[in-house]
């Protein structure tokens, strides 16, 4: 049996996160809202309902507090998109799986919180450079990384016929995300596709990967 103070402890603990994921919420609302110049830590403070002093206990600085949205927002949306991507089964239709990866990932990336947050880090590349790494590699990289694996596996199974998993993958990421991800982000929210634009963006996509890399 815990004791009266280990049950206090661990309560402690669940307030600790509660109060940080508040905060986390509250100050990416604000961040994506008014920029990291427009942002105060009052605000955030108020918004998340504690005190200035608590949201300084959790994270440093505002630039602490930017540095850990954009981190958690891009591992988040990429672990949607890659670890509910299961294997392609023996027997299965190639073309419904590549548009069915493809669709995923349009879908994550092509909303507007995440538009958002990729506009307000390519503002701030001169003043955190290391921000642009950290999107690029929890975004862009991993993908073709995965897919990279991905194609390998396919080709090895003679589905494909891969001479560069690499290259392969750059091809299949570029085909499916270069239009509706330009739209997105020079014309803004309203200009993201579709359900439907998104899917007959992947269709064609696939199309034009598996006539180039598919068995004959």
């Amino acid at each position: 049996m815990r004791s009266e103070s280990a049950d206090e402890a661990v309560e402690g603990e669940n307030r600790s996160a509660r109060k940080r994921r508040a905060i986390l919420d509250a100050a990416t609302e604000v961040f994506l809202k008014s920029g990291y110049l427009g942002t105060n830590m009052d605000e955030i403070a108020a918004l998340s309902e504690v005190s200035k002093q608590t949201v300084y206990k959790h994270f440093a600085s505002k630039e602490a507090l930017f540095i850990e949205i954009v981190s958690t927002m891009t591992t988040g949306a990429g672990d949607i998109v890659h670890n509910e991507m299961p294997e392609f089964a023996d027997g299965g239709d190639l073309a419904v799986y590549l548009q069915d990866y493809a669709l995923r990932q349009l879908t994550v990336v092509l909303t507007p919180r995440i538009m958002q947050l990729r506009r307000l880090v390519i503002g701030e590349v001169t003043r955190f450079p290391e921000l642009a790494n950290v999107l690029y590699e929890r975004g862009p990289a991993r993908a073709m990384a995965t897919l990279s694996s991905i194609f390998q596996h396919l080709g090895e199974r003679g589905l494909l016929t891969i001479d560069d998993p690499a290259v392969a993958a750059s091809h299949f990421n570029w085909l499916i995300m270069s239009a509706p991800l330009n739209q997105a982000m020079l014309l803004g929210d309203a200009a993201i596709p579709s359900q439907a634009e998104l899917r007959r963006n992947a269709e064609a996509g696939v199309r034009v990967f598996l006539a180039a890399y598919g068995k004959a």
